[in-house]
């Protein structure tokens, strides 16, 4: 068997004394593994960074076998973030959540298209923020967790919403929340429109919130993984 396709590095382990495993999303394949030979070496060193954008082409017997890639690289994201710790932090965080939530050879065209959107932007310190916590709300949707943030769960109108209910993940209005607004998470208007700069660092925040707290409760509630401490250090760094 063998396939091309566009890939995003997820992750790099060293596998003998020069090839390595390497975990990319690819577009229309899912998340996929293969044996990078001569992975390990300084050649290849610079290609196959977590975050980077490469062109690659698997061959193996059978699907479900390891298989091997030959990679060549598309942009190299990574390396025009190495003088930002926030943004490598983030870089680190959606590359973790997609290799920890991610059945593997499920292909997700949507997640693999907002990753890619959100890796573009991490050298805009004014736009990543919001475009990661929609990429993660988008995240659960096509997990199978999505939210309802159209309609308010009470009324069922489509304005003035500013609560998400953590036991159903739907929308609440201001009217409907205020007599239980302590027991709900607050739902920042940048996600009911089309903002992405010029935020608020509290709505930011309560967007991290909420998406981190679905993200946890559910698709992570059945596994033995909590989110990635690279996510607690890029929010203490972002909101400190």
């Amino acid at each position: 068997m063998e396939w091309s396709d566009q890939g995003l590095v997820l992750s790099v382990n060293q596998h003998g004394e020069s090839s390595a495993i390497v975990q990319l999303l690819t577009r229309t394949h899912g998340r996929h593994a293969g044996l990078v030979r001569g992975g390990a070496s300084r050649a290849q060193r610079g290609t196959l960074q977590a975050g980077n954008k490469v062109r690659a082409t698997w061959r193996g017997r059978l699907a479900e076998h390891l298989g091997s890639y030959t990679v060549e690289s598309d942009i190299a994201y990574a390396a025009g973030l190495l003088d930002s710790p926030i943004a490598l932090e983030a870089l680190n965080t959606v590359c973790a959540l997609t290799l920890t939530l991610l059945p593997e050879h499920e292909p997700h065209e949507a997640i693999f298209d907002g990753l890619d959107l959100v890796l573009d932007a991490l050298q805009q310190e004014d736009v990543w923020p919001a475009l990661m916590v929609r990429w993660e709300v988008g995240f659960l949707q096509e997990l199978g967790f999505g939210l309802d943030l159209e309609t308010c769960a009470v009324t069922g109108q489509r304005h003035d919403l500013t609560h998400v209910s953590p036991r159903t993940g739907r929308a609440v209005s201001r009217a409907a929340a205020a007599p239980y607004k302590e027991r709900l998470l607050r739902l920042p208007a940048f996600l009911t429109n089309n903002e992405t700069t010029s935020l608020e660092p509290d709505d930011l925040l309560d967007g991290f919130r909420l998406s981190g707290y679905f993200l946890e409760s559910r698709a992570l509630a059945h596994q033995t993984q909590a989110l990635p401490p690279s996510r607690t250090r890029m929010l203490e760094r972002l909101f400190r």
